[in-house]
């Protein structure tokens, strides 16, 4: 059971929720004291785990039709699986749901709304009747969700709402990465009827897209501090590098986690070094 609820969480992806926390700290601190501070730590803790367990268990009980159709979750050695149909996984889904209400009562209210917004778009992205990631445009859109434990950790350290070009450029950022991600689930999606941003783009079409979603994420946070918006031009030229060198969608689409985590690290160390005073 421990084994399948860690493979279910997407341990590879748990930084996709907790690192932007890290990087939402960074910038807010306003001494090393904020560092250690228990509520970071909570934040942390929380989008570390249990939220992935939370969002991704959602995910795979109302994904169950549609992943007896695709490979990836059957295959030995594969880090997703197949929802397992029992009361104990249902119960454990919902308790790790449940914990994160006990955020609101420890956080500031500037921070409520984004930590609202995670779970309610984390909830609708996969559940009926909304079910986002069965309507196109609204699957990429939707997939903000990962910007929000950031800015909910930036709003309760610093009291105050993160810069708006932030908020945008990592919200495109989301965009891209998420209908990058569903590529290689178009024809798994389009065999059970489902359609997404990436079944009605088609391919080609898609790959553009995302490169639009990364250039305009970079623009925006160039705009904030050139630096980051040098930084986040990897993504562009991390897909014209990919797709130029022919490399398939399945293969480049596990690199990045590392690529996301070299990213982030950058991120979380400038911010640090701007509080330490080395960096303007």
């Amino acid at each position: 059971m421990l084994r399948y609820l860690l493979t279910l969480s997407r341990p590879r992806f748990w930084l996709y929720t907790a690192g932007p926390v890290l990087v939402g700290v960074a910038y807010a601190a306003q001494s090393t004291g904020d560092l250690l501070a228990p509520l970071p730590a909570a934040l942390f803790l929380y989008f570390l785990l249990p939220a992935n367990v939370y969002l991704y268990g959602v995910n795979d009980r109302f994904d169950r039709e549609i992943d007896a159709e695709n490979p990836k979750k059957a295959a030995a050695g594969s880090p997703e699986a197949r929802w397992r149909d029992s009361p104990a996984v249902t119960a454990v889904v919902a308790a790790a749901g449940l914990l994160g209400l006990a955020l609101f009562p420890v956080t500031p209210r500037v921070a409520w709304p984004y930590l609202a917004g995670f779970f309610a778009l984390a909830t609708a992205y996969s559940a009926p009747p909304l079910r986002f990631k069965a309507r196109p445009l609204l699957d990429s859109l939707s997939n903000g969700l990962y910007l929000l434990p950031g800015a909910a950790a930036y709003a309760a350290l610093a009291g105050a709402h993160p810069p708006a070009l932030a908020l945008v450029g990592g919200w495109l950022w989301t965009m891209g990465m998420h209908t990058y991600s569903a590529i290689p689930d178009i024809e798994p999606d389009r065999a059970a009827g489902v359609e997404t941003t990436a079944t009605v783009l088609g391919e080609t079409r898609t790959y553009l897209y995302c490169a639009g979603c990364w250039t305009l994420a970079a623009v925006a946070f160039g705009l904030l501090d050139v630096r980051l918006g040098v930084l986040l031009a990897v993504y562009p030229l991390f897909l014209l590098v990919t797709v130029g060198a022919g490399v398939d969608v399945e293969r480049a689409y596990w690199w990045f986690p590392i690529v996301n985590g070299v990213v982030g690290m950058l991120l979380t160390l400038g911010g640090l070094l701007r509080l330490a005073g080395v960096l303007a």
